[in-house]
Protein backbone atom coordinates (compact mmCIF):
# COMPACT_ATOMS: atom_id res chain seq x y z
CA UNK A 1 0.00 0.00 0.00
CA UNK A 2 2.84 2.41 0.77
CA UNK A 3 4.45 1.79 -2.62
CA UNK A 4 1.18 2.50 -4.40
CA UNK A 5 0.62 5.66 -2.33
CA UNK A 6 4.15 6.86 -3.05
CA UNK A 7 3.80 6.29 -6.79
CA UNK A 8 0.43 8.10 -6.77
CA UNK A 9 1.98 10.98 -4.85
CA UNK A 10 4.90 11.12 -7.27
CA UNK A 11 2.54 11.11 -10.25
CA UNK A 12 0.50 13.93 -8.70
CA UNK A 13 3.66 15.92 -8.02
CA UNK A 14 4.91 15.45 -11.58
CA UNK A 15 1.59 16.46 -13.13
CA UNK A 16 1.46 19.53 -10.89
CA UNK A 17 5.00 20.49 -11.86
CA UNK A 18 4.18 19.99 -15.54
CA UNK A 19 1.15 22.23 -15.20
CA UNK A 20 3.33 24.97 -13.70
CA UNK A 21 5.98 24.85 -16.42
CA UNK A 22 4.02 26.89 -18.96
CA UNK A 23 3.38 29.54 -16.31
CA UNK A 24 7.09 29.77 -15.58
CA UNK A 25 7.98 30.18 -19.25
CA UNK A 26 5.32 32.91 -19.63
CA UNK A 27 6.61 34.63 -16.49
CA UNK A 28 10.14 34.62 -17.88
CA UNK A 29 8.88 36.83 -20.73
CA UNK A 30 7.66 39.50 -18.32
CA UNK A 31 9.78 42.63 -18.03
CA UNK A 32 11.93 43.00 -14.96
CA UNK A 33 12.02 46.27 -13.12
CA UNK A 34 14.62 47.61 -10.72
CA UNK A 35 13.83 47.61 -7.02
CA UNK A 36 15.10 49.74 -4.19
CA UNK A 37 17.16 47.51 -1.91
CA UNK A 38 17.84 48.08 1.76
CA UNK A 39 21.50 48.84 0.95
CA UNK A 40 20.45 51.47 -1.59
CA UNK A 41 17.96 52.94 0.88
CA UNK A 42 20.74 53.19 3.47
CA UNK A 43 22.97 55.06 0.99
CA UNK A 44 20.14 57.49 0.28
CA UNK A 45 19.40 58.01 3.97
CA UNK A 46 23.11 58.47 4.74
CA UNK A 47 23.42 61.10 2.01
CA UNK A 48 20.35 62.94 3.25
CA UNK A 49 21.52 62.77 6.84
CA UNK A 50 24.98 64.08 5.90
CA UNK A 51 23.41 67.09 4.15
CA UNK A 52 21.05 67.77 7.06
CA UNK A 53 23.87 67.50 9.58
CA UNK A 54 26.23 69.72 7.57
CA UNK A 55 23.57 72.42 7.29
CA UNK A 56 22.34 72.11 10.89
CA UNK A 57 18.87 70.96 9.81
CA UNK A 58 18.08 67.89 11.95
CA UNK A 59 15.17 66.05 10.38
CA UNK A 60 13.21 62.87 9.86
CA UNK A 61 14.10 60.85 6.75
CA UNK A 62 11.82 58.22 5.27
CA UNK A 63 12.56 55.89 2.36
CA UNK A 64 9.78 53.85 0.73
CA UNK A 65 9.61 51.42 -2.17
CA UNK A 66 7.72 52.02 -5.44
CA UNK A 67 4.48 50.91 -3.78
CA UNK A 68 4.89 53.46 -1.00
CA UNK A 69 5.71 50.81 1.59
CA UNK A 70 8.36 51.71 4.18
CA UNK A 71 11.94 50.53 3.87
CA UNK A 72 13.45 52.71 6.58
CA UNK A 73 12.90 55.69 8.83
CA UNK A 74 15.62 57.80 10.46
CA UNK A 75 14.82 60.36 13.13
CA UNK A 76 17.86 62.50 13.75
CA UNK A 77 18.57 63.81 17.23
CA UNK A 78 16.80 67.12 17.81
CA UNK A 79 14.60 66.80 14.71
CA UNK A 80 12.85 70.16 14.46
CA UNK A 81 9.30 68.97 13.79
CA UNK A 82 7.95 66.30 16.14
CA UNK A 83 5.22 65.46 13.62
CA UNK A 84 7.98 64.61 11.16
CA UNK A 85 7.75 60.94 12.09
CA UNK A 86 4.31 61.02 10.43
CA UNK A 87 4.98 63.65 7.77
CA UNK A 88 8.19 62.26 6.25
CA UNK A 89 6.74 58.79 5.53
CA UNK A 90 3.58 60.43 4.20
CA UNK A 91 5.56 62.65 1.86
CA UNK A 92 7.58 59.69 0.62
CA UNK A 93 4.46 57.56 0.09
CA UNK A 94 2.76 60.42 -1.75
CA UNK A 95 5.74 60.91 -4.07
CA UNK A 96 5.99 57.18 -4.76
CA UNK A 97 2.32 56.63 -5.52
CA UNK A 98 1.76 59.82 -7.52
CA UNK A 99 5.13 59.37 -9.28
CA UNK A 100 5.96 63.05 -8.77
CA UNK A 101 7.26 65.35 -6.05
CA UNK A 102 4.80 65.84 -3.21
CA UNK A 103 5.32 69.59 -3.74
CA UNK A 104 3.56 69.30 -7.12
CA UNK A 105 0.41 68.36 -5.24
CA UNK A 106 0.91 71.27 -2.84
CA UNK A 107 1.16 73.56 -5.87
CA UNK A 108 -2.00 72.05 -7.35
CA UNK A 109 -3.93 72.54 -4.10
CA UNK A 110 -2.79 76.15 -3.86
CA UNK A 111 -3.37 76.84 -7.54
CA UNK A 112 -5.64 75.67 -10.31
CA UNK A 113 -6.48 72.21 -8.91
CA UNK A 114 -7.92 72.50 -5.37
CA UNK A 115 -9.74 69.20 -6.02
CA UNK A 116 -6.44 67.50 -5.15
CA UNK A 117 -7.42 68.16 -1.53
CA UNK A 118 -9.90 65.29 -1.89
CA UNK A 119 -6.96 62.87 -2.17
CA UNK A 120 -7.25 61.78 1.45
CA UNK A 121 -4.38 60.04 3.17
CA UNK A 122 -1.65 61.84 1.22
CA UNK A 123 0.67 64.58 2.38
CA UNK A 124 0.42 67.54 0.03
CA UNK A 125 3.57 69.27 1.25
CA UNK A 126 7.05 69.71 -0.19
CA UNK A 127 9.73 67.27 0.87
CA UNK A 128 8.77 64.05 -0.92
CA UNK A 129 10.68 63.14 -4.09
CA UNK A 130 10.43 60.03 -6.25
CA UNK A 131 13.60 58.00 -6.75
CA UNK A 132 14.15 57.05 -10.37
CA UNK A 133 16.54 54.42 -11.74
CA UNK A 134 16.83 53.79 -15.49
CA UNK A 135 13.61 55.67 -16.18
CA UNK A 136 11.62 53.76 -13.53
CA UNK A 137 10.34 54.96 -10.17
CA UNK A 138 11.80 52.54 -7.61
CA UNK A 139 10.75 54.40 -4.49
CA UNK A 140 10.73 57.79 -2.85
CA UNK A 141 12.30 59.81 -0.07
CA UNK A 142 10.39 61.99 2.33
CA UNK A 143 11.97 64.62 4.56
CA UNK A 144 10.56 66.64 7.41
CA UNK A 145 13.06 69.23 8.64
CA UNK A 146 12.18 72.86 9.25
CA UNK A 147 11.28 74.53 5.94
CA UNK A 148 9.98 73.18 2.63
CA UNK A 149 13.14 74.37 0.86
CA UNK A 150 15.38 72.55 3.33
CA UNK A 151 13.24 69.42 3.04
CA UNK A 152 13.74 69.35 -0.73
CA UNK A 153 17.48 70.11 -0.52
CA UNK A 154 17.99 67.23 1.90
CA UNK A 155 15.89 64.88 -0.26
CA UNK A 156 17.89 65.81 -3.36
CA UNK A 157 21.15 65.17 -1.51
CA UNK A 158 19.90 61.72 -0.54
CA UNK A 159 19.00 60.84 -4.11
CA UNK A 160 22.36 62.19 -5.33
CA UNK A 161 24.13 59.88 -2.86
CA UNK A 162 22.52 56.90 -4.63
CA UNK A 163 23.66 58.14 -8.03
CA UNK A 164 27.17 58.83 -6.75
CA UNK A 165 27.39 55.68 -4.62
Amino acid sequence: MNVRFCSMAAATLLSTAAALLPAVSVASNLPLQPVLTLDAAKRIADGAQAKAKAQGWPCVISIVDASGLPIMLVRMDDAAVLAGVDLAPGKARTAALFRRPSGALEDAANGQRPAVLSARGYVLMRGGLPIEVNGRIVGAIGISADTPQHDEEIAKAGIAALANG
